[in-house]
Parts: C-alpha cells; sequence; structure tokens
C-alpha cells in the first residue's frame, strides 16, 4: 500500500484514499476477486488502474463502449502511465502496433471489449502473457436487473476458465443488492468481497417539478449555469431535435445527440462537448455513458426516466468532480405510458415484468415528497444519515404541501372507487373537475356524487394529485390502460386513518444551491479560475482530448486557492502528479504569476494555515455561524462605511454567500429600513411593490416577477429592510 500510494501521488497528485479505495486496492494486490460499487465520481477506475502500476505483469479491464476506452486511455496517458486499448475504431496498424507492445511487455493496462478478450485467438494470445489482473468495468452489464443490460457481458462468464489463477475484479457505480448477487453468479467470481460504498451525493442538488412549459423550465436550469457544461435529457428523439433547435435559436451553445443521428453528427456534438465548444447537450439516454466528462454542473431530465437506476447513472454525470451541481427532474403525467409503450415494443417477456416493476419505483418518486436523496438511498438499500440532506427541493423548503390533503385525497379515492375502478388517471380527474366532456356525460358520471367535487382546481392539478397518491401507495395502476385501484393505504386513507401529503404549485428554486459544497469555492479566486479554464481549453485543443483530461476543476479551483509561484508550489495543487507538471507546468505558473501580479493578488497560499471549518447545516442550508467571528466583526465595520459587497469579500477572506449572510444580520441588529447603497432606491421600490402583491415568505416569487431587473441578493437584503419597516407592505 506505500507502493500504490507512491503511485497515486506520482501519477494522478493525490495524497490520500477515497472512501472503500484502500480496501479495494487491496483486494487486486492480494489476487482475491471484488466485487466495487462506488458511486460516480467515487474514484472506481483508480481502485485498479493504481494496483495495475505496481503489480508485475499487465491488467486487463473490460469495457462496454469505445468512446468510453479511448476517454480512459487518453487520461491514463496523460498521467504518464503506459496504457492502450484495442477496438475496432483502430487501423489494422493501430491495433498491430497495440499487440506488440504487449509482446514486448511495455504496457501496463489493456483496455478491450467483451467480445475481444473472449476471441478464442485473442484469448489464448492473453494466455502467454503474465497477466496481473482481469477488470470488468460497468459490471452492472452482466445481469438483465442491471439498468443497461448487454447481452454480450453474459459471455464473460467464462473469463474464469480461460484465465485460471488470475483474479478477476467488477466494478459498477449503480447495483441494488439483486443485481449484485446477479453479478458474482454469472461472473463466477469465487468468495469475493463485496465493498459498496454510499450511493448518496451530497454535492448533488436534486429537485422535481411538474413540467408545465419545458423550455423555459430548461432555460431557467441552464441560466443558473450560463458558460458550464450541463446535459439534458429527453425521452424521445423528436423531442432532442425540438428543444436543441429551440435552445440554439435562444442564444444557448447546444447541440442534439442521439441514436438516429449519423455517426459523424453524433461525434461531432460529443467532441464538441467533451472539449468545451458548446456548454449544452440535448440527448436522450444513449448518450453519456461513455463521457467521463468530470465538470457538468447540471443535469436536466425533461421527462421522467426509465428507472431509478437510470437516474442515478444518468444524474451522476453531474459533479463527478465533487464540486457542487445541480439535478432536476421534469416530469408529466403522459410520461409513465409513453415509457410503458416503449418497454413493450422493444423488451422481451421477462424483462418487461422487470422494467414495469422499476417503472413503478420511479414513477413514485417523482410524484413524491420526500427527501429526494433519502429516496435514492433507500431503493439501494441504504438509509440517510441525519435528518435532512440540505440538498433537495423537500429538505430545502421550495415544496408547499396541502394543508387539507387528507380531505383531498379521500375526494380522490372515493370518486374511483365510485367509477368502480375502470378508469386511468386523466378521466377520473375529469370527472373530479366537473368536466363536461361527452364521455363523462354519455357515462352519466355527471351524476355521481363525486362529480365536481375539485371544481374549484385546474384538471392538471388534480391529474398531479392522482399521481403522487399513486407515488405514495395510496392509489396503483393496472393493466394496459392504467387503469387505477385502491390499495390498502387508499382504503385507510378513505377511513381517516392515515394521512397521505400533496403539494402545492410551487415556484422553482432559482438560487445558486446553498451549504452543499459551498467551501469548495472558499479561498478560489474567480477571476483567476477563469483564466486558468482558458488556458486548459487551449491544451486541449492542441493535443486533441477534452478539456477535463488536462485538469479537472477541482484541480483548477484549488490553483486559483493556492495560486503557487514555482513549479514545486504547483506540484502541491491536488490531482497535479509528476507528468502533468512536467507537461503544463511552466504555463500554468505563468499564468497564474501574471494575474496575481496584475491584481495584486497574494500567492503561495498555504490553505492548511487558513482552515475553513465544514459549516453546520440547519434545514434551510443556512450555516451556523460561530459564537465569536472576527470575519463579520471586521465585516460590519466595512458596512458601516458603507463599502459594497464585493470589496468587503475581498477584505475578509471569506465566500460571498457568508458575507451575505454578515450583511442581512447588520441590516437586522441595526434595524435599517434602507438598503442602500447595496440596493438602489428604485430597485427597493419595485420590491416593495411586488412584496405587497406576494407577501415575504417567497423571494423567489419576487425575483421572477421583476423579470431579472435584480439579484437573488439584493431581494434579500431589500426584504430584510422593509421587515425592519422600511416602506413595509
Amino acid at each position: 500500500m506505500e507502493r500504490i500510494a507512491a503511485v497515486l501521488r506520482k501519477h494522478w497528485g493525490y495524497s490520500d484514499f477515497r472512501p472503500l479505495q484502500r480496501e479495494a486496492m487491496e483486494c487486486a494486490l492480494h489476487g482475491r476477486d471484488s466485487l466495487v460499487v462506488l458511486p460516480t465520481g467515487g474514484g472506481k477506475s483508480l481502485c485498479f488502474q493504481a494496483p495495475a502500476l505496481v503489480l508485475p505483469g499487465l491488467a486487463v479491464v473490460v469495457s462496454p463502449l469505445i468512446s468510453l476506452m479511448k476517454d480512459q486511455v487518453d487520461a491514463l496517458v496523460d498521467y504518464g502511465v503506459a496504457a492502450a486499448r484495442l477496438d475496432s475504431s483502430q487501423t489494422p496498424d493501430e491495433q498491430d502496433d497495440v499487440v506488440d507492445a504487449i509482446g514486448r511487455r511495455d504496457l501496463k493496462i489493456l483496455y478491450v471489449s467483451p467480445e475481444r478478450l473472449m476471441m478464442n485467438g485473442f484469448a489464448r494470445f492473453l494466455r502467454q502473457q503474465s497477466l496481473s489482473l482481469v477488470a470488468v468495468d460497468e459490471a452492472h452489464c452482466v445481469s438483465m436487473w442491471g439498468h443497461d443490460f448487454r447481452p454480450e457481458y453474459r459471455q464473460l462468464g467464462l473469463v474464469r476458465d480461460a484465465f485460471p489463477g488470475v483474479a478477476l475484479h467488477a466494478y459498477t457505480a449503480t447495483a441494488t443488492e439483486h443485481v449484485r448477487d446477479d453479478i458474482v453468479e454469472q461472473l463466477k467470481l469465487a468468495n469475493p468481497r463485496v465493498l459498496v460504498g454510499s450511493f448518496d451525493r451530497p454535492n448533488l442538488v436534486y429537485s422535481v417539478e411538474r413540467r408545465t412549459d419545458a423550455l423555459e423550465q430548461v432555460r431557467e436550469v441552464l441560466d443558473r449555469h450560463r458558460g458550464e457544461s450541463a446535459i439534458v435529457y429527453c425521452i424521445r428523439r423528436a423531442d432532442v431535435d425540438s428543444l436543441a433547435e429551440k435552445l440554439s435559436g435562444a442564444g444557448y451553445h447546444a447541440a442534439p445527440y442521439h441514436a438516429g443521428l449519423p455517426d459523424d453528427a453524433r461525434k461531432r456534438a460529443q467532441d464538441a462537448f467533451i472539449r468545451e465548444e458548446i456548454d449544452v447537450i440535448v440527448a436522450t439516454v444513449a448518450f453519456g455513458m461513455g463521457i467521463d466528462k468530470s465538470n457538468v454542473r447540471a443535469v436536466v431530465h425533461a421527462g421522467m426516466p426509465k428507472s431509478l437506476e437510470h437516474y442515478q447513472q444518468e444524474s451522476g454525470r453531474a459533479g463527478r468532480d465533487g464540486l457542487d451541481a445541480e439535478c432536476v427532474l421534469l416530469y408529466g403525467s403522459g410520461d409513465y405510458a409513453v415509457w410503458r409503450y416503449i418497454i413493450e415494443q422493444s423488451e422481451s417477456e421477462e424483462a418487461r415484468t422487470i422494467a414495469h416493476a422499476k417503472l413503478d419505483d420511479v414513477s413514485a418518486y417523482a410524484a413524491g415528497a420526500v427527501c429526494r436523496h433519502r429516496g435514492i438511498l433507500k431503493y439501494f438499500g441504504q438509509e440517510l444519515a441525519g435528518e435532512s440532506c440540505n440538498a433537495c427541493d423537500v429538505c430545502l423548503g421550495d415544496l408547499e404541501l396541502l394543508d387539507d390533503a387528507l380531505v383531498v385525497a379521500q375526494k380522490i379515492v372515493s370518486c374511483v372507487y365510485r367509477l368502480e375502478e375502470r378508469y386511468g388517471g386523466d378521466y377520473t380527474a375529469s370527472v373530479l373537475t366537473g368536466s363536461r366532456d361527452e364521455r363523462v356525460l354519455g357515462n352519466s358520471h355527471d351524476t355521481l356524487s363525486t362529480y365536481g367535487l375539485l371544481g374549484d382546481f385546474s384538471k392538471k392539478l388534480v391529474r398531479d394529485w392522482i399521481e403522487q397518491l399513486v407515488g405514495q401507495g395510496v392509489l396503483t395502476r393496472e393493466g394496459e390502460y392504467d387503469l387505477l385501484k385502491i390499495t390498502d393505504r387508499g382504503r385507510r386513507v378513505l377511513r381517516g386513518q392515515e394521512t397521505p401529503r400533496l403539494l402545492k404549485p410551487a415556484a422553482p428554486h432559482t438560487a445558486a444551491p446553498r451549504g452543499v459544497a459551498a467551501d469548495s469555492w472558499d479561498g478560489v479566486d474567480r477571476g483567476l479560475f477563469d483564466t486558468l479554464r482558458v488556458l486548459r481549453r487551449r491544451f486541449a485543443g492542441e493535443k486533441n482530448v477534452p478539456a477535463y483530461i488536462v485538469f479537472t476543476d477541482a484541480a483548477l479551483r484549488d490553483m486559483a486557492r493556492r495560486r503557487p509561484s514555482s513549479l514545486e508550489g504547483f506540484r502541491e495543487v491536488s490531482g497535479v502528479g509528476e507528468a502533468k507538471a512536467r507537461q503544463y507546468g511552466d504555463a500554468f505558473v505563468a499564468a497564474i504569476v501574471e494575474a496575481c501580479e496584475s491584481r495584486s493578488l497574494e500567492m503561495n497560499v498555504d490553505p492548511t494555515l487558513k482552515p475553513v471549518p465544514k459549516p453546520e447545516r440547519t434545514r434551510r442550508g443556512r450555516a451556523v455561524r460561530p459564537t465569536v467571528d472576527l470575519a463579520k466583526q471586521m465585516a460590519y465595520g466595512r458596512f458601516d462605511r458603507g463599502e459594497s459587497l464585493a470589496n468587503v469579500v475581498d477584505a475578509v477572506g471569506k465566500p460571498s454567500e457568508r458575507v451575505l449572510e454578515y450583511l442581512l444580520d447588520y441590516l437586522c441588529e441595526k434595524k435599517l429600513t434602507s438598503p442602500e447603497p447595496w440596493v438602489q432606491a428604485s430597485l427597493f421600490a419595485r420590491v416593495a411593490a411586488a412584496a405587497t402583491r406576494l407577501g415575504l415568505a417567497r423571494p423567489i416569487s419576487i425575483l421572477r416577477e421583476l423579470e431579472g431587473a435584480i439579484t437573488y441578493d439584493e431581494v434579500q437584503i431589500s426584504i430584510a429592510c422593509i421587515k425592519n419597516g422600511g416602506d413595509s407592505p
């Protein structure tokens, strides 16, 4: 393990292990079969890559996609690792060169497809080599219960016989207990050590919204991440084409991606995205499995995914660098039926049963009102530590619950009963809202006691409530036409023995994620970070590789935090190994020095001398401040002099979010009724007028009302003064 630690530092620039990496690497070193389940971004690739450099011989890695193999090998070569791949996209000469390198024992890691590995001639050739291990990446593809089952992976069960005495290791980011058991059985793992990390991704902020205007809802998310990478998933190819065209027409740098496009068009879109020539890729689920782009800051599902495994995998493509990212799911009542149709058309009878069960689970998640992180963890058999995740719409208070949910639920369930459980959700909503539709009148359902019981609400809202009751197990769908049936829980609701949760329509959360990974920006000069991004893009273009292969966003942030003025200091940056220091060190250090000198920034900052404690988070995600806060006292003095927020941020060395909290506390303690100089008087008057109509409890609604004329911070400052009596509504 000491040699492993040295390898990690030399090639990858890491000084410690992530959870379960040490245990997984020990299995590889000791030749014990293993199954390793780590979340996306948890560093599972290092679990076999690092031991491969320490063990004698060649490590063979099985991977399902050419694009995934190419990115992994490109990254390894850039780290100074002797790695190569064999796949059908290479020319015969390129393949011969790789085979020759294997024969000369020049390689440490070889990536291949399952078909290639099990070719008789190739397997025989590999048996003549000295193999250190065989790693099966994306191992969930082995199982029919896995979310991305691939029949060609089934033949990997022959690996045990083809390479006797060689340890076999399986790795995946997504696997329920059922899938894990199936992987062990299919791959014939011998007494494997099973290591399962937490499925929780605390840096991801999850939210779910009913889809009303997909274009505008997607734009709201993208506008919060201008200039940053985002993925938008759609269910159907036609939706991809339409949405990508509309986004491009609105000025977004977006491109479509789906299996119906020509190969060269898909490749251009994918390459442009990973090289940061475009910000947004709009895609079906055909996109992403082979993409290792670490700095995706937002993933939007414009339609409900096929399963929670798919959602965990697809949303998990955000924030792979461990930094904050946003995941928004937009769903409509028709999504369930669309997926049912697709499943019926494309799956075998055995697979359909599995897929239908998974579809019910993800539908319940989308329609539910429980903590999103908790819901995902529960699906994978784990529990969330603590009461609140502080990283979803439920725990951040963005959802409002209906006060009389029991009464509304009883009316809905009673209507299903009066309709003799023979109709679907849309028809039931029509009856409850008093529709004069010919079908309702023709069936004489306007004479039912439940007809028009919810006539004060829109049909769409009632339809939403029906979906929420299905999601909570009060109602269920059955049969080809998804007829609503009452469950045992539904009968308890009718008797008043149990109260479900129903949601009020609520404005989406438009502020930047709070308290999730705020410390990842602590001490980072954002101007320098942007400068380094441009330099990274230039190197990536010259080498024809994705930008994140040069350096991750996390590495750039650490550079902009430490601001080293020498190569020695540059090597201390997290993510900078010897190979990268040799290739890029001079250019990046020169850029850092030039930027710091031109702006009088301190260089060679040691973050360990300025520890930033991990904030204790409350339900609303705001940090609990220490009893004595010298930075706060300094900020108060500068507020007394009327200094701007930006100046105070620079002076006290705290994140802008923290300094805003100082200002809000300052306004409260001083009982100030005017927000000047931090908010102009004319803007303050507009906020006060909007607050008169909308109230003070939902600043997001005020922000939306003013349509971009004011920032969220300025709204908060104004509200603080209104509460003190300034132009009080």
